[in-house]
């Protein structure tokens, strides 16, 4: 939880770090941060910023979730097998089974699943842990695609916003037959402020999902690892 909170709080500084420096050289005096940030996204045309905004709020929702779940799954993996070994030992598969089961995350798990299959011979425990190995990697993946989503769909939605804009802009070119500065800086204003809040985003978004792909194959990895020191442990207490 430690490592979930220091993620937040660095991510939060550098979010309030750029949309900061963006919005400086328009901020007045007498208006706070919140203000300036409000009135932007107001000028940005609420429509599209909405969106981007919304994608923000469930991105983060499904990377804190991940991130909560990844930790928690994390486990001490020599710690485990060193126990299962002892309990192999002195109690046989029973033991062993005992030890998994008080034991969380999917490694435990794993071998929980191995240890059911071991009076089988070690090629069906060899079998069932690759096969519910499968089985965790898949709830250790899962709404990380979504994440992906949201990543993508944050800055596509920020330049169709900027696509409008300028389209707006041109549209009162048209109609005033001017191209004053005047005429287009509504339309241009939409255009930056979409682009820049749909790159922020993503900004954001693609941290945490670096975080949990990395964390995501550190637990593969010890889940692998480990898989292959169950399958020892089952040979040698065997013979």
């Amino acid at each position: 939880m430690k490592k979930v909170v220091n993620i937040l709080t660095v991510t939060g500084f550098m979010f309030l770090g750029a949309v900061q420096s963006t919005y400086a050289q328009a901020a007045e005096a007498d208006k706070t941060f919140h203000q300036e940030l409000k009135q932007r996204f107001i000028e940005g045309d609420p429509k599209f910023m909405g969106i981007v905004l919304v994608a923000l709020i469930l991105g983060l929702a499904i990377a804190i979730e991940r991130i909560i779940y990844l930790n928690m799954a994390t486990t001490n993996t020599k710690k485990l097998v060193a126990s299962v070994d002892d309990a192999l030992s002195s109690g046989g598969v029973e033991a062993a089974k005992e030890v998994c089961r008080n034991t969380k995350g999917p490694v435990a798990s794993i071998f929980y699943q191995g240890l059911e299959r071991a009076d089988e011979g070690l090629e069906a425990a060899e079998k069932a842990v690759v096969g519910y190995g499968g089985v965790q990697m898949g709830l250790l993946e899962k709404n990380v695609s979504w994440l992906s989503l949201f990543i993508a769909l944050a800055p596509m939605l920020g330049f169709m916003g900027t696509v409008i804009g300028m389209i707006e802009a041109f549209d009162k070119i048209a109609v005033a037959n001017d191209i004053s500065p005047a005429v287009v800086a509504g339309g241009i204003k939409i255009a930056l402020l979409t682009t820049v809040f749909g790159l922020v985003v993503a900004i954001i978004l693609q941290i945490f999902y670096n975080y949990i792909v990395s964390k995501i194959d550190s637990i593969v990895n010890n889940m692998e690892d480990a898989s292959i020191s169950l399958i020892d442990l089952l040979a040698k207490y065997k013979k």
